[in-house]
């Protein structure tokens, strides 16, 4: 029998909220709700999440909190990411939360934020023999590789879209100064991954490369090719904010994440040898879902 849970993330781009019917193995979404904050970009300027952000997050989570109870949720489960572990004032920022809207917000290791996308694509991207699974956010891109549906080596890397931002000082249409220091940022990091084994798929998750996807894939083919990365990188970095928005038809915060998000997918591919990118239409939040439903993560009552 389906029972009725709430996930909520506060990512580096944005705090979102699933709420949604689980047997414990499939996902039936019934509420969506979303506020784009960009923490990555800022915690990656300042080192810290600013007051009016904080302002901001308390009053989200506790709306997040009221909708759980309207679409009477069992439980509701509060996690954050890269943003938050990286900000120097984040216990200050938990309390505030707890304070004004009674969640207790966990932050978790990049190891459960991989899992749960890993157990989110899998409900319409089943990993296949060797696998890579690839999360770009806006603070971090988490990789993941997957051996006969088991999860193997993970790693955490400082390349998201705010991050890649906030070193490059990337603006648009981009200057040959900001984007050669994006690729110099992001080729020290891509120097990083330690993987060895090379995958015979790559599935991408995540509200960055699910807006790239929207970008060149109004058919809804769930297939991005290396070709189409470049293509990407290159009229991006061409184009102002509002052109981008005209001609990819997507909103202006999510136009921002378009040109970083392709060099990072872009650069990850080439290390891995890799020639496209699966895509799903689920992830962290679904997974987190799934894990409420087997008893695997500890919640509250909303």
């Amino acid at each position: 029998m389906a029972r009725i849970y709430a996930a909520a993330d506060i990512g580096s781009n944005t705090a979102h909220l699933l709420v949604a019917a689980t047997d414990g193995k499939l996902v039936m979404r019934i509420d969506n709700m979303n506020e784009w904050i960009p923490l990555g970009e800022e915690v990656a300027l300042f080192g810290e999440i600013p007051k009016e952000r904080i302002g901001q997050l308390s009053a989200v989570i506790k709306e997040f909190r009221k909708t759980a109870q309207e679409r009477q949720a069992e439980g509701i489960y509060v996690f954050a990411t890269e943003a938050m572990r990286s900000a120097a004032n984040h216990e200050a920022v938990l309390t505030r939360i707890k304070k004004d809207s009674g969640v207790t917000v966990q932050v978790i290791p990049p190891s459960a934020e991989a899992l749960y996308s890993l157990k989110g694509t899998g409900l319409d991207t089943p990993a296949i023999g060797n696998t890579v699974m690839i999360e770009v956010g806006g603070g971090s891109a988490q990789i993941l590789t997957i051996a006969g549906g088991e999860s193997g080596t993970e790693q955490s890397l400082k390349l998201g879209t705010g991050a890649v931002i906030a070193k490059s000082g990337l603006d648009y249409p981009a200057s040959k100064k900001s984007l050669d220091s994006a690729r110099k940022y992001i080729r020290s990091e891509v120097e990083k991954i330690q993987t060895v084994m090379v995958p015979g798929l790559a599935i991408g998750s995540g509200g960055v490369i699910r807006g790239i996807w929207r970008a060149l894939h109004p058919d809804g083919e769930k297939c991005i090719a290396v070709e189409e990365l470049d293509y990407l990188i290159w009229s991006c970095s061409q184009l102002s904010l509002s052109r981008i928005v005209e001609r990819f038809n997507v909103k202006v915060k999510r136009a921002g994440t378009l040109l970083p998000g392709a060099m990072v997918y872009r650069a990850l591919l080439d290390k891995l040898q890799l020639e496209k990118l699966a895509i799903s239409e689920f992830g962290v939040r679904e997974g987190a879902i799934l894990e409420m439903a087997n008893g695997n993560v500890l919640f509250s009552k909303p």
